[in-house]
C-alpha cells in the first residue's frame, strides 16, 4: 500500500517530473559532447559554451576542443536530441489519438513516405538547382506530407468521421505499398547499396548546424500543436463520442494532431533516417513514471525521448570505434528488450497496456 500511494505521489509531483527530466537531457547532451574519440573535459565545455555564447573568459584549454565540440559534437548532439523529442512526443500523441498502445510515428506510413522520397533521390541521384545538398531532406519532407494527405482522403472516403479503426487500417495499407516500393528499389540498386541501407538504419552522423536549421521550424510547429491539443486528447481517450459532448471539435483536433505528428515524424526521417522504437517505447516508459495526463505527458516524453537519442548515438560513435553504427540498431536493442519488460509488467500487475 505504501509503495502504490508513493507511486502516485510521484506521478503527481509535476516538479519532480519536469525536473528529473530536464537533468537526464541534460547530463546526457554533457556526456555527448564529452564523450569520443578526443575526450572534451566537462569543465572545457562549459568554458567553451561561456565564451561562444555569452562573451566570457575563454578559460585555459586546448582550442581544438572549441571546433570539434562547436562544429561537430554540439550540432550532432543538437540534432540527435531533436529528433528523439520528435519522435517521442508524436508517438504519444498518435497512441493517445488512435487509442492503440502499439501505435507509434510510424502506424499511419509516414515513416514509409519520408522513406521512399529519401530513397528516391538516393536512387535517382537526384539535386536540384536550388538547394543543392539539401535534395534530400527536403524531398523525404514533401513524400512524408504527400503520404498523410492521402491517407486523410482514404480514410474519409472510406468512413466520413474518419474512425480511428479506418486510419490505422488505412496506414497498414500505405505501409505495405511503401515498403514494397522501397524493396523493389534495393533490389535494383545493386553494388550501391551501402548508402541507402545505411541511411534507412538511421544516423545523425555528418550533419552539421544546416540541417538543425532545416529540422527546427518543422520540429517547433509540429510540437506547438500537439502541445495545445493536450487537453483534447485527455479528453479523446475517454472516446469521440464524450468528447463531442463535452464540447470538443473532434475532427478538427484530430485533423490537427494527425498533421503535427507527420510533420514531425516526416522531418525528422528526412534528416536522421529511420530510426526505430523511440516513439513506441519512450511514451510508455513517460506514462509509467508520472501518468497519462497528455497536458504533461507530452513534453515529457519529448524530454526522455531527446536524451534516449543522445545516448543512444553516443553508443553508436563509441561501441565499436573507429567504426560507427547505425543508430537504429542501438535503438532496437535497447527498445525492444524495455518494451518487452513493460508489457511482461503490465500483464502481471493485471492490466492492459
Amino acid at each position: 500500500m505504501r509503495k502504490a500511494s508513493t507511486r502516485i505521489h510521484l506521478k503527481n509531483n509535476r516538479f519532480a517530473a519536469y525536473s528529473i527530466s530536464f537533468l537526464f537531457l541534460a547530463a546526457s547532451i554533457i556526456l555527448g559532447i564529452s564523450c569520443g574519440s578526443l575526450p572534451i573535459p566537462i569543465s572545457a565545455i562549459f568554458h567553451i559554451f561561456w565564451h561562444e555564447g555569452f562573451g566570457g573568459s575563454a578559460g585555459i584549454y586546448d582550442p581544438m576542443y572549441t571546433n570539434i565540440m562547436m562544429n561537430i559534437r554540439l550540432p550532432r548532439v543538437v540534432l540527435a536530441a531533436l529528433v528523439g523529442a520528435a519522435l517521442s512526443i508524436a508517438g504519444a500523441a498518435f497512441q493517445g489519438l488512435l487509442k492503440n498502445p502499439l501505435a507509434d510515428p510510424y502506424t499511419l506510413g509516414v515513416s514509409s513516405g519520408a522513406s521512399v522520397g529519401a530513397v528516391s533521390t538516393l536512387f535517382f541521384g537526384l539535386q536540384f538547382p536550388v538547394i543543392g545538398g539539401f535534395t534530400l531532406p527536403v524531398v523525404s519532407v514533401a513524400a512524408a506530407l504527400v503520404t498523410i494527405v492521402a491517407v486523410l482522403s482514404f480514410s474519409r472516403l472510406v468512413h466520413a468521421s474518419m474512425s480511428v479503426s479506418t486510419l490505422i487500417l488505412t496506414g497498414v495499407i500505405i505501409n505495405s505499398f511503401l515498403g514494397a516500393f522501397i524493396s523493389l528499389i534495393i533490389a535494383l540498386t545493386g553494388d550501391n547499396l551501402l548508402p541507402i541501407v545505411h541511411w534507412l538504419l538511421g544516423s545523425v552522423s555528418m550533419r552539421g548546424w544546416s540541417y538543425v536549421a532545416l529540422f527546427l521550424p518543422f520540429f517547433l510547429l509540429g510540437t506547438m500543436l500537439l502541445i495545445i491539443n493536450g487537453r483534447e486528447l485527455n479528453v479523446m481517450t475517454y472516446g469521440e463520442e464524450k468528447a463531442r459532448l463535452l464540447g470538443v471539435s473532434v475532427q478538427h483536433r484530430k485533423m490537427l494532431i494527425l498533421i503535427a505528428g507527420s510533420l514531425l515524424t516526416g522531418s525528422a526521417v528526412a534528416v536522421s533516417g529511420t530510426i526505430g522504437f523511440v516513439g513506441l517505447v519512450i511514451p510508455h516508459i513517460t506514462r509509467l513514471l508520472w501518468g497519462t495526463d497528455h497536458r504533461h505527458l507530452l513534453p515529457l516524453s519529448a524530454l526522455l525521448g531527446a536524451g534516449f537519442l543522445v545516448l543512444a548515438d553516443l553508443l553508436s560513435r563509441t561501441m565499436i570505434e573507429p567504426v560507427e553504427l547505425p543508430i537504429g540498431i542501438i535503438t532496437a536493442l535497447a527498445g525492444a528488450p524495455v518494451f518487452a519488460l513493460i508489457l511482461i509488467r503490465q500483464h502481471r500487475g493485471g492490466r492492459s497496456l
